[in-house]
């Protein structure tokens, strides 16, 4: 016998009056305002959308867990990487630049954020499938994807906006690099690496401070599509990725990536040879070789996507104990723009929705606000007071600080000896890949320049990959204008 479905009601719990009809003056009459359950069934698609994110609009996740097998003990005293700790995570893979209705095989960066349900409070992890980015200053930032955007009269993305804004911008060579290499285009979010991107620190129960960089490794190996294949998946299942992932769990397939950390001495950072907090570099791991923490596993597809994906809230600011941030000024900044995006586009109470709640309780002096359905009662709204009201233990909650002098200015970070745009840049072309991945590379930033962009920016273009890589650069200028 066929089981009953579930009895149709309204918002609050009483039986639908129907699902197919609107209430009206006879059978071919006008509907009636009062027709409480239309109006309220309309009223709320309208409204089912939130806004979609400003940047990484597109994307997909799944749950599942961070298991530390190693004994990173020694640079943190952070709950979860404590040997053999287990902890729940989510993780939100997107592209950058693209809105929700964009393919997910274009050339992009790919985000790569993780949510740590701790035993401390949530940790957030929000990265990239790169270790590097194009700008070091988040005065750039909203710039910079404006220029990736669309234009404003015609309403259509441009490459001479992108070139224009990259050219004029060198310390973007490295980023751009890699972007128009082979890894622009991962086949899937399973066969990519992840990385924090930025300069953390760490501090273990002594005290002692370390600065470090996250690598997750993809243990499914690095497949990348060509820029013909990419380009082909975009017709044939723009919704590739987000498909891939779903249905590879789904079989059973759980994709997994190992955990390294690069760990500096805080006392490194001001001889370094580069700026370890230029969001533009990388440490190269002669210098800082990788050290293994643990296993991160997706084993679990969200049951509803809104609920779990969309309105997920990941933020840097989302920190616990034994681990902080660095004077990196993109970190910074982002310190204060996801939250502050959040609370635009799904509300100030945003960390109250169960996909953004912490695993353990919430004492907090924040109250009431829009949407709020977590209450305290009678707890006491104020700080101090004598009646009860959760004490900050200002020792657990100890904030992780360097220490900083200096006036006031608005000016680039000190260089450090080997500083400069291109040169990491062109170690990658000349030292990491191999003749076949320079060949598509230059195919791959020739088709970007044929397609629109022109003079002036067409010859700073031609100069900046000079810069990067003087064959490399010549053999796209040949490519592009047949010189």
């Amino acid at each position: 016998m066929t089981e009953r479905p579930p009895l149709s009601t309204t918002e609050t719990g009483a039986p639908a009056p129907s699902d197919a009809f609107s209430l009206s003056v006879g059978r071919n009459g006008p509907i009636l305002l009062h027709d409480h359950h239309f109006i309220q069934q309309m009223a709320h698609f309208n409204r089912e959308r939130v806004p979609e994110r400003n940047v990484h609009a597109k994307g997909g996740g799944a749950f599942g867990f961070f298991e530390t097998t190693e004994d990173v003990s020694q640079f943190t005293k952070a709950a979860l990487f404590q040997p053999g700790v287990r902890t729940e995570v989510l993780v939100r893979f997107s592209t950058v630049a693209g809105e929700q209705g964009s393919a997910d095989t274009v050339r992009d960066p790919r985000g790569f954020a993780i949510k740590f349900y701790t035993t401390q409070g949530n940790y957030d992890l929000v990265g990239n499938n790169t270790p590097i980015f194009f700008i070091r200053d988040p005065m750039k930032f909203p710039h910079f994807i404006r220029s990736q955007k669309r234009l404003p009269d015609i309403g259509v993305r441009d490459n001479n906006m992108q070139w224009d804004f990259w050219t004029l911008n060198p310390e973007s060579a490295h980023q751009v690099t890699w972007l128009f290499g082979d890894r622009g285009t991962p086949r899937t979010w399973r066969h990519m690496n992840g990385y924090g991107s930025h300069t953390f620190m760490w501090a273990n129960a002594a005290g002692e401070k370390f600065w470090i960089k996250y690598h997750f490794k993809t243990d499914q190996g690095i497949e990348c599509f060509t820029d013909a294949e990419a380009k082909a998946m975009v017709a044939e299942d723009p919704d590739f990725h987000r498909r891939d992932l779903f249905t590879a769990i789904s079989r059973g397939e759980y994709p997994s990536w190992t955990l390294y950390v690069q760990v500096m001495p805080y006392e490194d950072a001001p001889s370094y040879r580069f700026n370890p907090f230029d969001l533009t570099k990388v440490w190269p791991h002669g210098d800082y070789p990788l050290i293994k923490v643990g296993r991160l596993v997706l084993d679990r597809n969200p049951s509803n996507f809104f609920a779990e994906i969309e309105q997920a809230a990941f933020e840097p600011s989302n920190l616990v104990p034994g681990i902080g941030v660095s004077p990196d000024k993109m970190l910074l900044g982002r310190m204060f723009a996801y939250a502050d995006t959040h609370r635009y586009r799904i509300g100030p109470n945003y960390n109250q929705l169960p996909v953004n709640q912490p695993k353990v309780p919430v004492h907090t002096y924040t109250f009431d606000g829009p949407m709020r359905y977590h209450h305290s009662g009678n707890q006491p709204v104020y700080s101090p007071n004598s009646f009860g009201g959760p004490v900050a233990d200002e020792q657990l909650g100890e904030d992780l600080t360097w220490a900083v002098s200096g006036d006031m200015v608005r000016a680039a970070a000190e260089l450090h000896p080997e500083d400069d745009d291109f040169g990491q840049a062109g170690t990658l072309v000349r030292e990491v890949m191999d003749d076949a991945a320079r060949s598509r590379l230059a195919e791959n930033v020739i088709g970007s320049l044929r397609n629109g962009v022109t003079s002036p920016v067409l010859e700073r273009a031609l100069e900046y990959w000079r810069n990067i890589d003087k064959e490399l650069g010549d053999t796209i200028a040949k490519g592009v204008t047949g010189l």
